[in-house]
């Protein structure tokens, strides 16, 4: 054999391992599974959020892949905690978006990391899913295209929603208790429009910080003010300090406190189980989307119970899912997104985003969606899908009705 018939076979040696590469390549990355991330608090204050959010999209990514999946590939979920830190949370985002195979992400409970994150989400094109955070801005921001879609409250909403229910329930003199953060900034906005739209004047507006631990002269200041009922946006740790507080007082000087619902990211119930007064005895509501108890499609949340309690067999019964919205916001999400790639016919992001908006119908478990986001509009929930709930003596979320005279309170 000369040099050159040598060289011949060599050059076609290499091409065919150079075919047998690319045939492989393509085949793994055909097979390889599609990612969606979630970046929430997963081990902090308002873990218990997280979990609900993770909880709600691992079924919903069960329930497709055992389907079939989605374009030829199954879906796979991959968590990342930021801990409740904004800093964090971007540099979450930006591991994500470094991630050839990840189509979106889930955020959490926190708006000032969901709103921290916006630049870098909107830099990589990232869409970004919002099951809980409610800040408007995170959704009604400056950029175009949009990136972030919403299936959660919107504090636009939720303000005239919790107005508009003490005024049905005869109160008249509000006092607001809100966090000192870009959410809380969001619901004075949302509550206090509500408020001038109604008529109603506010007995002033009372701020705390991340961390506080004792809320008894704000709460002294808005009853010396003539509040009647307090309206209060906090997260789990300084929702418990704002009902110790309260609780601290003699039975008769006690006001209403109805609740934002970060309330429910966290352990909540547990820790108000060290009061002297049980938290029976405190008038306490708080707002949420969706209930396992009293669901708007029987069949399709007994299904979703049925997979929840077949993959965390700990829940002996609906009683048991906790922070029930996160999760179902979640599932709702991932089918959603998932409609989005069919429409697309791609993973390509920008197609699955402008996908986003041609969404005709959905059968949630929330609801049927009906073109659930538009070019215009990224919340696909509003004012009829809210509902107010309190803790029942076990500790599970009920849907209850406000009522001015309490005795008569009762449930849905």
């Amino acid at each position: 054999m000369n040099i050159f018939q040598s060289d011949i076979k060599l050059s076609n040696i290499i091409y065919m391992i150079l075919i047998l590469f690319i045939h492989f390549t393509t085949v793994n990355a055909s097979e390889s599974p599609i990612l969606i991330g979630l970046d929430a608090d997963m081990s902090s204050g308002s873990a218990r959020a997280g979990i609900a959010i993770e909880r709600g999209a691992m079924i919903a990514i069960d329930e497709i892949n055992l389907a079939g999946g989605v374009l030829g590939r199954q879906l796979e979920l991959k968590v990342k905690d930021h801990r409740g830190n904004p800093a964090r949370g971007v540099d979450n985002m930006n591991q994500f978006a470094g991630m050839d195979s990840v189509v979106a992400v889930l955020g959490g409970l926190h708006t000032p990391v969901a709103m921290s994150e916006l630049d870098t989400i909107h830099k990589h094109n990232m869409i970004f899913l919002v099951p809980w955070a409610a800040g408007t801005p995170v959704i009604e921001n400056s950029y175009k295209p949009n990136y972030a879609f919403r299936v959660s409250v919107r504090d636009e909403y939720a303000g005239g929603f919790l107005i508009k229910k003490i005024i049905e329930a005869g109160y008249r003199n509000p006092a607001l208790l809100l966090e000192q953060t870009g959410w809380g900034r969001s619901n004075k906005t949302s509550m206090t429009s509500a408020m001038n739209r109604n008529g109603l004047t506010s007995a002033g507006i009372y701020w705390f910080n991340w961390g506080v631990n004792d809320l008894g002269e704000q709460i002294h200041a808005a009853k010396n003010a003539g509040a009647d009922v307090l309206l209060l946006v906090a997260n789990c740790p300084e929702g418990v300090v704002a009902v110790k507080s309260m609780s601290l007082l003699p039975e008769t000087e006690r006001i209403p406190i109805v609740s934002h619902w970060g309330i429910t990211g966290g352990n909540f119930f547990e820790m108000t189980k060290e009061f002297a007064v049980p938290l029976s005895e405190i008038n306490f509501y708080f707002l949420q989307t969706y209930s396992f108890l009293k669901p708007v499609f029987s069949e399709r949340n007994d299904r979703l119970i049925r997979m929840y309690q077949k993959k965390y067999p700990e829940t002996l019964s609906a009683d048991n899912i906790f922070s029930p919205a996160g999760t179902a916001h979640a599932y709702d999400l991932v089918h959603l997104l998932k409609k989005a790639l069919e429409i697309a016919g791609t993973t390509d992001r920008s197609s699955v985003r402008d996908a986003l908006e041609k969404i005709p119908f959905h059968e949630g478990l929330l609801k049927n969606y009906v073109y659930p986001f538009r070019e215009d509009m990224h919340d696909a929930l509003n004012e009829d899908d809210f509902i107010l709930a309190k803790y029942n003596d076990a500790g599970v979320i009920v849907p209850y009705i406000f009522r001015k005279i309490l005795n008569h309170d009762s449930k849905f």
